[in-house]
């Protein structure tokens, strides 16, 4: 039975700060999930997977913990790649009609010629999204069947991944006893659970923030048209604290949490921070700085991770595309005035994401950090999700079924 068709599908979100298991089942209403695991995560290191016997430990205790409480057993799962994919790219391939019409032969063979574009060596297409077609340079044709001309084209949006990463992934999840059914770009699936179906028309970019990785997406026309990610993450804010202040991992991650800002105020200077020091066990050696250390150290590291992030829109090409709007998603999203930040840097208006229409999730679970958990949920109940051939687990997104063209791709490709 094909993934969009069962009742009931597992997600695996392997990051660099968590290991997130969910199991959902399909509603009247929608995905509701009925089973939730999560885990701190070890042996992944920006996105990656550097440790697999740590990394396989992290995701079957989320994965028995999401088990027991749906009272179910997974087979396969969906699983997330937040690390080790490239910039996405529009590719385009072309055939001859000599005059005649396209016929779903046609069809068949132009976005197969697209999806089997030569990668690097060393890469494999994770995704492959038709986002046009064009007959004899009349471009923006939905469904070209039937009409006429001398060449049929269609541009695709490719995303590439590395071998290795994928293969890494997939030993991780054997040895936890379980199948591969699909790889999502992170990006990609934040953006099918936090953006609303209007932000996805006009042009949106989707900036997902994570431990280890920043991803970007942006979706303009209801398609996913660029992604890429930038290896910097909330954890570089936490390392940063570590060695600016002395202090040890825990009690950097607690200050960044509690006392943590990126935008400065007028009473940071008079509000002090105890900071443990390295070594010392007792609290009456811990220092006492003022907030405006902290936000003086926070703040540098942020500002360069949206710089970053609006360098690689310019040089994608995709920056006006995208509109004037951001959403946010990831657990360092959260951080006080990050918002405002990026605001400021990407001179767009910005909202935090969080995860829609799926139910059943506990309170601490739906929250940013868990966007792409719940859109590997909506992919894989997707019809993008019915089988694993690259070109039809992407097409769900599209806006092909007014056309009647949606049919036809689930059927054919």
């Amino acid at each position: 039975m094909t993934l969009a068709r069962r009742s009931m599908v597992g997600i695996v979100d392997i990051g660099t700060s968590k290991v997130c298991c969910f199991i959902a089942r399909r509603d009247a209403d929608g995905p509701k999930v009925i089973g939730i695991g999560h885990q701190l995560s070890r042996g992944v290191r920006n996105g990656v997977i550097v440790d697999l016997e740590a990394t396989s430990q992290s995701v079957i205790t989320a994965i028995h913990a999401a088990e027991e409480m749906a009272g179910e057993l997974l087979q396969s799962v969906v699983v997330n790649l937040s690390g080790g994919f490239h910039a996405s790219r529009i590719v385009q391939s072309e055939i001859n009609l000599n005059g005649r019409q396209v016929d779903d032969s046609d069809l068949k063979r132009v976005l197969n010629l697209g999806y089997h574009t030569k990668e690097a060596p060393g890469r494999e297409v994770i995704h492959a999204i038709p986002v046009g077609f064009s007959i004899d340079g009349s471009r923006g044709i939905r469904d070209p069947r039937g009409m006429s001309g001398v060449k049929l084209a269609v541009n695709m949006h490719a995303v590439a991944a590395d071998s290795g990463v994928l293969r890494n992934i997939n030993t991780c999840l054997g040895r936890c006893h379980l199948d591969v059914e699909a790889f999502v770009a992170s990006p990609y699936a934040a953006g099918l659970a936090a953006l609303v179906e209007d932000e996805t028309k006009i042009g949106v970019t989707l900036i997902d923030m994570g431990g280890g990785t920043t991803t970007i997406s942006v979706f303009y026309d209801s398609n996913l048209v660029f992604a890429d990610s930038v290896p910097i993450g909330g954890n570089h804010v936490t390392n940063d604290i570590v060695r600016g202040l002395s202090t040890p991992l825990t009690h950097a991650e607690r200050m960044k949490t509690l006392h943590g800002c990126c935008i400065t105020s007028s009473t940071d200077e008079r509000e002090m921070i105890a900071v443990p020091q390295i070594g010392e066990e007792e609290d009456t050696q811990s220092n006492h700085v003022p907030k405006s250390y902290l936000v003086g150290i926070i703040a540098p590291r942020l500002e360069e991770t949206f710089d970053m992030v609006r360098d690689r829109l310019d040089q994608s090409g995709f920056d006006k595309l995208s509109g004037r709007r951001v959403v946010l998603t990831g657990g360092a999203c959260q951080l006080a005035g990050v918002r405002e930040l990026a605001a400021i840097i990407l001179d767009k208006q910005v909202r935090l994401g969080t995860p829609l229409r799926v139910a059943g999730l506990a309170p601490a679970t739906s929250g940013p950090a868990f966007a792409t958990s719940a859109g590997l949920v909506h992919f894989a109940f997707s019809e993008r999700a019915e089988t694993p051939h690259p070109i039809r687990s992407s097409i769900g997104l599209l806006d092909w079924r007014g056309f009647g063209l949606w049919r036809w791709l689930r059927e054919n490709i």
